[in-house]
């Protein structure tokens, strides 16, 4: 079949070759239906009803369903359709899971088209008409046989036309490609020796021209193909080139001028497929532009035909050589955005194993891009693929199996073997294959009923109702319509299902149980489908009716409704079925699962009174909660029974005659205490008992709490304490509102530091620092306090009084204790050294206390300690000494046990020892290092390497090479540590003069003087992108005051805000005074700011500041602004004013920018920017001549646009 046609899935009967008989046109018309025993039929149908696809519905509702967005050819999850069942059993009531399982059912039926295969076989036996070679199928159906006829069909399979004779077929050989135009007026026929006929007509066709030299003779015509234009073609021939038929007609002259687009001399074009325009979507960017798609064994070409000739894409194909290249075009709907969608043609081709799709992107004729979408790699070799609508694709493989692929999730929907069918061939070379017959939804549920598989049926149908399913065919685009036929299609399976599994599937003999694990199976598919479909009525209607007629599948029924009510996927239920409900559960005695569904359940299914009983009567007083508050909003009576119950179930012991005191509040807390007084907690937050009348309920509530669990008995110690506990935090929360007996306080305190109770510690702590910080144990004594937080290891506690005696050892020693902030203990004592309060005699008991534990270290010869104090006491050299002397008597130690003297030591124990405290010398180098000057470091450095590189001079001609090597990288590492402090020079020439290296080879020293400059090398790279940084910001810096300098002032009014004269008819003595302007908008005469004060000196200059905006701010009210200009004198300066403390201070830079400018000029030998810096800052002046009654009118004075927001340095001007 011809590749890429719409229609579908014809076929026809091998023909026999070999027979020569005569056939010509008079003998063509006495062909009829009678003489071939052709059956006749009354209402003969369609082609369109024989492949079940109605090609208007299919186009409009389906591949162009603009209102339903499909984001197709995206490489995301496929979807799938799948049901999850909830069962339940009778003793065993969990839930089960139906497995998830995608049903897409038949999507494409090869069917025979019996008739025209019966007039083919009947016209090669008796015309010799040839076996079949080309088709073309569109609204008429032709077929190109071997001895050059076509017979043309129509959607009848009826004979309409045979176009050609076998001495064409002589002349011209067998017809090798067939091409329809959109409107089936023109057919284009090419013959394996070259020639195409361009035939024309409606009712009558005709040869309207014979070209023979569209390309080179004797070259066969592998594809003939029409544009959207019936002007234009395209056609490639055997020898691989491809070339452009344009038909003309002049003065009643017919003509065709051929162009050859892609020459065979440069690789064989297998395969050309033109784009055919959706005339459906209007307005579309293409619609004036062709395209043709070439494929070659090496790569597919992409070329506009019109409005000019143009190569638009290329893309290499590789694959196997055996396999041949294919095309496919289909315009799809594709999601550009969350709202956004576009139509776009999209190009399938592919090779081998593996299929490329491309969206072609036109804005307009000049401007058309091609862009890659997706790559679908197959498992097995394509023979040929073409597109069933626009979600779907159907391949052909080597073994010609049929597959349906899902593109957008790459899902394989159906497999067909068709090897058992006679495929027509496009031509004598390739396979190829057109649209196959599409299987409509309702034939594809219809099949797996017939077949008894309702479980995929009923999960085919929902994947179609909630437009899931793949390949869809028939259903219209809109979801409510879609969902209103598929949902009738369900329920009528269901019944049919229902009806079936309690007559003819039901087992007719077993145990109850059996018949009851059968049920479990039937029912909650039932349940699942007519949730989904929201079709309640249905189900406890019909289906509940059909199952209720036999008492086990009643209750089986019943059983199943459970896990959906639970989960809160059913919660209205028919009164008449709840009462079935609660019946079954209560005679079965599940009465925990009737309490667990009340719950879950609306008010308005239940019988009231029913379940009332039910649950007086079973003790279900979650549901009793349930019923009463929910449906009839009483929330007294509930707890007044169960207080009740709660008392006579609690053991409350001997009692005196009468009711003890508050006997619910009583049962509550010998319920839970604990839980009781939490809730008391939340409520005492409430805003109500912050008033008056509040603060005397919250106060009646405590002593009915001391007169219940303390002034009695009947409770337990634990209970008491976690009484005091309460009483404590409320205590802290609400100073001075809850008073309590002063014995009875002591108690409370004595509770909460017992050290013999060690349960809910942390809480108990809290508890006491509340009570401490509310200030509640003013009238305390301090030092029993702190002995009882000691005893009961109170750390916090005893911080906060160490705290306030300023006994900040004591403080060192809780943190030491405290397990949970023993590792804060250096953060303690960085806060307290650097703290304002820690006075300067402390410190210098500090300072002495440190002096006398270096004594202490040095006197016990404690290295490591006595280093550390020398270190932070500013004797870098004495530290150094130190551990320089232990390294060296580690190195001598060491080169004594290599030399034999001394062999009780392992020797790598020793090298490791050596390897740690040369990392800690050189530690201490590198830190002390950068506060030193050159002599200063080289004193630390070079004893150091001294010391390093000494035992190698004895040990060079005797020890082991693995001890040489060892000692070398350690002299490695220390060279390296030492490159950023000492010169590379005096370095090498350390290095180069000892004994330990001048008498080698240069190999020997290779690696270390290549580490150095390797080294080296990696620090100037850093300073050189240190320096590009700086400069990067300097010139921020210097662009930030630049555009600050630059900015305008605009006045608010053109009044002065103090003598409220206006600046045009202002008159003095001096017209020259000038008028200042300030960032914020206000204007004042300088006489004017002199008079009211609005003056300061810094640093000898005057500056002014605005006198209304500071007024403001010394009321709180607004934020000073400190900016003026001088517009009118020349000779006037202006001053700059400064912020006040509110972040008005002058810009200055940080100590580091300081330092890293002046390191920049020096090496740069620049001009510094320092002083451009210092330039910019200084006050602004004027150069302006203006007379004071016409600045404001000049238009070069005002401003047209505001200024911009502040920025980092706006204010600095």
């Amino acid at each position: 079949m011809e590749e890429g046609e719409e229609e579908s899935g014809l076929q026809t009967a091998d023909l026999s070759a070999g027979q020569s008989l005569t056939l010509n046109l008079a003998e063509l018309d006495i062909l009829d239906d009678a003489e071939f025993e052709i059956p006749t039929v009354e209402k003969p149908p369609t082609l369109e009803s024989i492949l079940n696809e109605p090609e208007d519905d299919t186009l409009d509702e389906e591949d162009m369903a603009i209102a339903a967005p499909l984001p197709l050819l995206k490489a995301d999850s496929g979807e799938s359709s799948s049901i999850s069942s909830v069962e339940s059993m009778e003793t065993r009531r969990k839930e089960k899971l139906r497995t998830p399982k995608t049903i897409h059912g038949s999507v494409v039926k090869p069917k025979k088209l019996k008739s025209i295969s019966a007039q083919l076989l009947s016209a090669a036996d008796r015309v010799d008409a040839g076996m079949p070679t080309a088709i073309a199928v569109s609204s008429l159906v032709a077929i190109g046989t071997s001895h050059g006829l076509v017979l043309v069909f129509d959607t009848r399979q009826v004979l309409k036309w045979c176009l050609g004779s076998t001495a064409v077929g002589a002349q011209y050989g067998a017809v090798s490609a067939l091409s329809f135009n959109r409107d089936c007026s023109r057919l284009l026929c090419g013959f394996a020796k070259g020639q195409v006929n361009h035939h024309v007509g409606f009712d009558k066709w005709q040869v309207d021209q014979n070209i023979t030299d569209a390309h080179p003779p004797g070259t066969a015509v592998l594809h003939v193909k029409f544009t959207d234009s019936f002007v234009l073609a395209a056609c490639s021939d055997s020898g691989g080139s491809v070339f452009e038929l344009e038909f003309k007609r002049l003065i009643g002259v017919r003509s065709c001028e051929s162009q050859c687009l892609f020459s065979g001399s440069r690789g064989e074009v297998c395969t050309i497929e033109p784009l055919h325009m959706n005339y459906t979507i209007k307005d579309h960017p293409m619609q004036d532009v062709m395209l043709l798609a070439m494929a070659s064994l090496s790569k597919v070409l992409v070329v506009t035909l019109r409005p000019q000739l143009k190569v638009m894409f290329t893309h290499p194909l590789k694959g196997d050589p055996a396999t041949l290249p294919q095309l496919a075009w289909q315009f799809v709907i594709i999601q550009v955005s969350e709202k956004d969608r576009v139509i776009d043609p999209v190009l399938a081709f592919g090779r081998d194993q593996t299929i490329f799709f491309y969206q072609v992107i036109c804005t307009g004729p000049h401007d058309i891009r091609v862009s890659g979408l997706q790559k679908l790699q197959l498992s097995y070799k394509i023979l040929s693929f073409v597109w069933m609508n626009a979600r779907t694709l159907v391949i052909l493989d080597k073994s010609e199996k049929l597959h349906v692929i899902d593109v957008r999730s790459e899902e394989e929907l159906e497999v067909i073997d068709v090897s058992d069918v006679q495929l027509v061939y496009s031509s004598s070379c390739f396979k190829s294959l057109a649209t196959g017959g599409n299987v409509s939804q309702a034939l594809r549920i219809d099949v797996l009923v017939k077949a008894g598989q309702y479980h995929d049926a009923l999960a085919l149908a929902l994947s179609f109702y909630e437009g899931k399913a793949k390949a869809v065919v028939g259903l219209p685009s809109s979801h409510s319509q879609r969902a209103q036929i598929v949902s009738h299609q369900i329920i009528d399976i269901l019944f049919e299902f229902v009806d079936l599994s309690m007559t003819k599937l039901c087992p007719d003999k077993g145990r109850i149980e059996e018949l009851e694990d059968y049920y479990q199976e039937i029912v909650p598919v039932c349940v699942d489908y007519c949730l989904h479909l929201k079709k309640m009525d249905i189900l406890f209607g019909r289906i509940y009716d059909r199952f209720a007629a036999d008492v086990i599948a009643k209750g089986t029924f019943l059983e199943c409704l459970e896990p959906y009510i639970q989960s809160d996927r059913l919660t209205a239920i028919p009164p008449g079925v709840m009462k079935d409900f609660v019946d079954h559960y209560e005679m079965r005695g599940m009465l925990d699962s009737v309490e667990s569904c009340i719950v879950h359940l609306d008010i308005g299914s239940l019988d009231i009174h029913q379940v009332v009983n039910l649950c007086w009567s079973h003790c279900l007083y979650d549901a009793i909660i349930y019923v009463y508050t929910r449906g009839m909003h009483d929330y007294i009576t509930p707890l007044e029974q169960l207080l009740t119950r709660l008392g006579d179930a609690l053991s409350t012991g001997k009692q005196l005659t009468g009711e003890p005191a508050y006997p619910y509040l009583r049962t509550l807390l010998q319920f839970d205490t604990r839980e009781f007084l939490n809730v008391l907690a939340l409520a005492f937050e409430e805003a109500e008992f912050n008033k008056e009348e509040g603060i005397q309920k919250r106060q009646r509530v405590v002593d009915i709490l001391l007169q219940i669990m303390v002034e009695s008995i009947g409770f337990s110690p634990t209970q008491v304490g976690i009484l005091f506990t309460f009483l404590a935090r409320q205590m802290a929360r609400h100073e001075n509102t809850i008073f309590v007996n002063r014995i009875l306080f002591e108690q409370v305190l004595e509770f909460l530091a017992n050290p013999a109770d060690e349960s809910r510690h942390e809480e108990r702590q809290q508890a006491l620092m509340e009570l401490i910080h509310a200030g509640g144990l003013a009238q305390f004594d301090e030092m029993r306090l702190l002995r009882l937080a000691e005893n009961a290891k109170f750390y916090r506690v005893c911080e906060f009084l160490y705290e306030k005696r300023r006994e900040y050892h004591n403080i060192l020693l809780c943190y030491i204790k405290d397990p949970s902030r023993r590792y804060h203990v250096f953060t303690f004592i960085n806060n307290i050294v650097q703290s304002q309060l820690y006075t300067e005699a402390e410190k210098k008991q500090l300072q002495e206390e440190a002096l006398r534990n270096l004594e202490i270290c040095r006197k016990h010869k404690v290295s490591e300690a006595t280093a550390y104090l020398l270190e932070k006491a500013g004797d870098v050299q004495g530290a150094f000494g130190i551990l320089l002397q232990n390294l060296q008597t580690n190195l001598k130690q060491v080169v004594q046990v290599i030399q034999g003297s001394d062999k009780a030591t392992d020797v790598d124990v020793l090298f490791s020892k050596v390897e740690t405290e040369l990392y800690v010398v050189v530690q201490l180098c590198q830190r002390n290092s950068g506060k030193m000057d050159r002599a200063a470091r080289e004193a630390l450095w070079f004893p150091l390497l001294e010391a390093i590189m000494a035992p190698q001079r004895k040990l060079k001609e005797t020890a082991d090479k693995k001890y040489l090597d060892h000692l070398k990288e350690m002299t490695h590492h220390v060279l390296n540590s030492m490159m950023g402090y000492i010169a590379p020079p005096a370095l090498l020439q350390k290095i180069i003069q000892d004994p330990a290296y001048n008498t080698g080879k240069f190999g020997e020293i290779k690696e270390l003087i290549i580490g150095m400059l390797e080294n080296y090398n990696y620090e100037e790279t850093l300073m050189e992108t240190c320096k590009s940084l700086l400069y990067h910001d300097l010139y921020v810096h210097l662009h930030s005051l630049t555009s600050a300098a630059n900015r305008g002032f605009v006045p608010r009014s053109e009044a002065c805000n103090l003598c409220n004269s206006d600046f045009t008819g202002y008159v003095q003595p001096s017209e020259s005074d000038p008028v200042i302007v300030f960032r914020c908008g206000h204007c004042y005469h300088e006489p004017c700011l002199r008079a009211v004060g609005s003056i300061h000196v810094l640093e000898g200059e005057e500056t002014f500041v605005c006198y209304l905006c500071s007024s403001a701010k010394r009321s709180g009210r607004l934020t000073s602004t400190r900016f003026h200009r001088s517009l009118p004198d020349p000779a006037q300066q202006l001053r700059q004013s400064y912020r006040s403390k509110t972040g008005a201070k002058e810009m200055s830079l940080d100590p580091q920018h300081v330092l890293a400018f002046e390191n920049i000029r020096r090496s740069m030998k620049t001009p510094s920017r320092m002083a451009i810096l210092t330039e910019l800052a200084k006050p602004e002046r004027s150069s302006s001549h203006q007379k004071p009654l016409s600045i404001f009118q000049k238009e070069n004075f005002s401003l047209r646009l505001a200024p911009p927001p502040p920025m980092g340095f706006s204010d600095v001007i």
